[in-house]
């Protein structure tokens, strides 16, 4: 059986909250998108991602392909706009059928998969200071207090289609293990290691670590938009 949890704030440092995201067992999608705050209607991206992934998979689009379409369809009603800037969403997305997931993302939305007491990050953020990490001028701690840590190198309406690094990651979902999909305004505040210990608490429901979850990021600043999904397989 599998049940989640949802939730979504403006945090306390922002008037608007540029996330959104999408649940539906029956469909076996869930998804996070969080619109860019730099570029004009980072709220109408998120939007237009999230009903596009959505559309194209209950049409039966695959996972990825239906990323392609939607950044396509942003990008081309960035363009009909004439604006300076674009407006551009990231997306971290789950399909989950037949004991199996499936996970995709563009930009710094994460997936986290919890296992055998075990939080490991599934996707790997399509930042500039991730690319510094993989160079080895960086590290992960160093990361999260650098002044360009928010800046991603991909986004669905920035990054032309052909030059999108959708990189599938698969997987089995067994009795025991869940699925943690959230923006960066959980991770920029509550460190890897308190997302673990809150998750770990399978006597509580996922709707409430959800909201333990939520409760770390406010009490540690709210410096963003937050939104978490905690998918569980019991």
């Amino acid at each position: 059986m599998i049940e989640f949890g949802h939730q979504s704030h403006v945090g306390l440092r922002r008037n608007l909250n540029e996330d959104t995201y999408y649940g539906d067992l029956e469909l076996g999608l869930w998804l996070v998108a969080d619109g860019m705050g730099g570029h004009d209607f980072g709220e109408v991206a998120s939007a237009m991602a999230r009903e596009a992934i959505v559309r194209g998979v209950r049409a039966g689009t695959g996972l990825a392909d239906a990323v392609r379409h939607a950044d396509d369809e942003i990008l081309r009603h960035s363009h009909s706009r004439a604006q300076a800037l674009p407006m551009g969403t990231t997306v971290a997305a789950v399909r989950i059928a037949d004991g199996a997931f499936e996970t995709v993302w563009v930009g710094d939305s994460r997936v986290y998969l919890f296992a055998d007491g075990r939080l490991c990050q599934l996707t790997q953020d399509h930042s500039y200071v991730q690319t510094l990490i993989e160079r080895g001028t960086l590290s992960a701690e160093q990361a999260r207090t650098h002044p360009q840590r928010n800046v991603v190198t991909q986004a669905l309406g920035v990054t032309a289609t052909d030059a999108l690094r959708i990189e599938p990651i698969r997987g089995s979902f067994r009795p025991g293990m869940q699925l943690l999909l959230c923006s960066d305004g959980l991770t920029e505040d509550v460190d890897d290691a308190t997302i673990a210990r809150i998750v770990a608490r399978t006597d509580h429901s996922a709707q409430e670590c959800v909201d333990q979850l939520l409760a770390a990021a406010l009490d540690a600043g709210g410096s963003d938009n937050i939104t978490i999904i905690l998918v569980r397989c019991r």
